[in-house]
This record gives C-alpha cells, structure tokens and sequence, in this order.
C-alpha cells in the first residue's frame, strides 16, 4: 500500500462496497518454496465484509497446501492510468500513475467438498444479476453429466478476512485546481478504465468522507 497518507483516508465501508463491486482479485499464498503462489479468482464478500468465498481447480498448487489454513492476500484492483506532468497546468511537477487497491489479509481455509455446489449457484446468481435485463444463467441449464463433471474439478475456500488495507491515488495530494485539470486530460492517456479513474479523481472518496 502506498505510505502517503493523503491515498489512504478512504474508510472502510467505502473500500468494502469496492471490493463487492469488482468480484475479482488476485489470490496470493507464500510457498515454502518461497516465491508467493498467485491465483486470479471471482469471489463474493459475505454481507459483513469478514469473508470472501471463492474456489480453485482441484489442480491448483494452493490447493495442496492448505491443511488447516494459511495466510493469504486478496488484492483487488480497480482503474488506473498514468498522469502526465503536463497536465496539472503548474511547473515543477513529477509523472506518477493513479490507481485504485485494496488488500484483503487473512486465513485462507479449505470448506467441504459438499459446498462447491451452492456457492457457484449464489456466485453465479450475483453476477448474473448485473446483466440485467438479460434473464439469468442457471446451474440447472447444464446436464447433470457436465454438473457433475465440472464440480468434482473444483474446491469451494473461503478468506476469513482479518485486515483491510487501502489505496486510492487519485492526486488527493493536489490542489482541487491542480487535480481538476489533470482529470480533464486523463482520459486522452493509457492505463485500464480511464473513464472510471477520471469520475473517482473528479470526486476522491477520502475527499467526500467515503
């Protein structure tokens, strides 16, 4: 996370909603080995924000070292974009890039075997959901053969969240004045999601008291 304090006022509550939002992150486990074993996963934020559910192909090395638990990291990412010195319309400034992340830290453990089933019916029934008006997918649209087949392939986890550490760099550190002409320019740059950068640069969460 980004030491400026300035990027990391954002409370709680509004980096949570966040995370629900994106559904997807990046799994990171150590290894004995000792380079971090890393998993991209959909995932769903229980309702209190104290556990995320997800679930791994039984082939994944993370899942041969679970046992009882390990410490793990969920980062979710969010819009990011570089920043030209040009752009701030003053003298004297430095390229940086703006991002939005937040890290989930906590107990990564395995869950019953049994469990695979429904957590894909609510995984599947909360994404399908933003689609909107189209009408939801269905596990039951599958055969019972290619049910069966694609739950005995994967392991339903759950992160028992116990920290939740925050960035957003989105040149709260400016002058609004400074920060303002920036964002007008931002979306001529490159980065992931530039529109959505520029909206939450135009109006910082930490700026608006989440």
């Amino acid at each position: 996370m980004h030491p400026n304090p300035s990027f990391r006022g954002t409370d709680h509550a509004a980096s949570l909603a966040f995370v629900r939002n994106r559904g997807f992150g990046v799994l990171a486990v150590s290894s004995d080995a000792g380079a971090p074993m890393l998993s991209h996963v959909p995932f769903l934020l229980s309702e209190d924000g104290a556990a995320a559910d997800l679930h791994l192909v039984r082939s994944n090395p993370i899942c041969r070292t679970l046992g009882e638990g390990r410490a793990a990291t969920l980062a979710v990412l969010g819009p990011d974009g570089y920043v030209s010195p040009d752009w701030y319309g003053v003298e004297d400034q430095v390229p940086t890039w703006n991002y939005v992340a937040v890290h989930l830290t906590g107990r990564l453990l395995p869950r019953p075997a049994d469990e695979i089933d429904a957590l894909l019916v609510r995984q599947s029934a909360d994404f399908e959901a933003r689609l909107a008006p189209k009408r939801p997918w269905t596990m039951d649209k599958m055969t019972e053969e290619t049910r069966a087949r694609f739950l005995r392939m994967i392991l339903p986890v759950r992160l028992e969240i116990a920290s939740l550490e925050s960035t957003w760099k989105l040149n709260q550190n400016k002058p609004d004045a400074v920060r303002h002409a920036a964002t007008e320019r931002v979306e001529d740059g490159f980065g992931q999601e530039l529109a959505a950068l520029a909206a939450l640069m135009r109006t910082p969460p930490s700026a608006t008291g989440g």
